[in-house]
């Protein structure tokens, strides 16, 4: 049993264009764009913090207590 010619893989893809729409293709393509390069982001700096990503403080900034009834007021302390 031989592989698919040419012809076939032209069949294949212009049923595809034609139940899906080059609009709806373009935006699929763009998608999958977007993620490889994402994912390749992540991969090559997965340990390092990105230049232009700003660090977080260390402590944490505390507001006004909440007057309501259900606000549940907690301290959260780092293991040691």
């Amino acid at each position: 049993m031989g592989g698919f010619s040419i012809w076939h893989w032209l069949i294949v893809l212009l049923v595809v264009v034609l139940i899906f729409g080059t609009k709806k293709l373009k935006n699929v393509g763009s998608d999958l764009g977007a993620a490889v390069k994402g994912f390749k982001d992540g991969v090559k700096g997965g340990s390092e913090t990105p230049e232009n990503t700003p660090v977080p403080p260390s402590q944490q900034v505390t507001s006004n207590k909440a007057s309501d009834a259900n606000t549940v007021d907690v301290e959260a302390k780092t293991k040691s």
